[in-house]
């Protein structure tokens, strides 16, 4: 490897990106020899562009991007690979706040059930269906992202048809708390500090978190160039252990109020640490002086939280052929297990002897609880990983899995 690689990273201003900040400030990218650069960005399409102009070698992006673009459901001729993922959760939906007082009049409790909300917006859909009242509009950042395929799930799993219930519409996030104040919007699903900011400034209410839906579930991934990551492996992996440590730093209760700190500069996130808070600690407030706690809201490490699994990278293949993004096909869903590269996050933490899963896929929503399972080195536990539904994904039975996708 040559003397101390430079290697460009896109980011955009999120929770999620405190791994690769943290791998910059606190000398982790250095200790492993990387010249890691950080490109702050506004979009993700920039991020896309950015990574296939090769202005990056690489990005902060959503889970499904890169699957995404290797399967040219947007203009991309470079492909992808994803060789880490950069933590669990983070993500939250949130309503305006006449929405939340109409749900909380159909029963609605203040503790984040994904059921009893969805219960309460059918509920809300259905009066206006008698009135002859318009749709209701929510808002994601980009309609390739988590947000927007949980979004998706979480209607049709409460008996709400995304595409005629409700409105789905992409926005770029720093436009959806101004426009649920106006009321041109309804309802929204971001990442973190998204929806912390439009609670402090009381533009909206949050009403169910991602790790509700579906516990233990991917955010954001690190995303590459396939090109370059051939051609510069020995840097690529050493920027993998670089964000590895940077993971384990970011979890640590002991480093929270420094790396908000550090998230809140300028160059950053651009936001009150005060602000970053409730993201790193779990301590949600879901409306004006109402506080509660998730512990699992956004997790940097443990439960293999930086592992890319294979079975992560099928599921949201699974619902792109679901909302009818593209077609299955033995070959789609080979591109899209092999977009997440475990092999390369495999050989790249040996030397440094992580815990790593004995296996590259696994059955998502089997684990009811944490459980112990084997591993390389020492021990690593995995789960909950449910869905809220209780459905089960069994990436080896991809077609049964569709059949059964319904809206309830």
């Amino acid at each position: 490897m040559p003397d101390r690689p430079e290697i460009v990273l896109g980011f955009l201003p999120l929770l999620d990106s405190a791994v690769l900040i943290a791998a910059l400030e606190k000398g982790f990218a250095g200790d492993e020899g990387v010249r890691l650069s950080l490109v702050r960005e506004t979009s993700w399409e920039k991020i896309r562009e950015g990574v296939g102009a090769g202005r990056f070698h690489g990005a902060h992006m959503p889970a499904p991007m890169p699957i995404a673009c290797n399967l040219a459901l947007v203009p991309m001729e470079v492909p992808l690979v994803a060789p880490m993922a950069l933590g669990l959760g983070g993500n939250a939906i949130a309503v305006s706040v006449p929405l939340h007082r109409r749900l909380t009049e159909a029963g609605m409790p203040p503790d984040l059930d994904p059921r009893r909300a969805g219960e309460a917006l059918r509920a809300v859909i259905n009066e206006g269906r008698h009135r002859n009242g318009r749709r209701l509009r929510l808002a994601v950042a980009h309609r390739l992202s988590c947000c927007h395929y949980e979004l998706k799930y979480w209607l049709a799993a409460c008996g709400i048809d995304p595409a005629r219930d409700v409105e789905i519409v992409a926005l770029p996030a720093g436009l959806i708390g101004e426009a649920l104040e106006q009321g041109s919007l309804d309802g929204c699903c971001l990442a973190e500090p998204w929806n912390s900011r439009i609670v402090a400034r009381d533009q909206g209410r949050i009403v169910t978190v991602k790790s509700a839906l579906w516990a233990s579930s991917p955010g954001k991934v690190l995303g590459m160039s396939q090109r370059w990551s051939e051609d510069n492996r020995l840097a690529l992996e050493a920027l993998v252990r670089a964000l590895y440590r940077a993971a384990q730093w970011c979890s640590s209760a002991a480093n929270i109020e420094e790396l908000a700190g550090i998230l809140a500069a300028r160059q950053y996130l651009a936001l009150d640490g005060e602000l970053l808070l409730p993201g790193l600690t779990g301590l949600l407030a879901i409306a004006p002086g109402e506080v509660v706690e998730v512990g699992d809201l956004l997790l940097f490490e443990g439960r293999a939280a930086t592992f890319p699994w294979q079975s992560h990278a099928l599921w949201f293949y699974s619902q792109m052929v679901r909302w009818g993004d593209c077609r299955h096909t033995d070959l789609n869903a080979a591109v899209a297990r092999d977009s997440y590269r475990p092999d390369i996050y495999r050989n790249a933490l040996k030397p440094v002897f992580a815990p790593l899963p004995g296996a590259n896929l696994k059955v998502e929503g089997a684990l009811a609880a944490p459980q112990y399972v084997g591993v390389s080195k020492g021990r690593l536990m995995l789960g909950p990983d449910g869905f809220f539904d209780g459905r089960i994904f069994d990436p080896d039975r991809i077609e049964a899995y569709l059949a059964q996708q319904t809206v309830e």
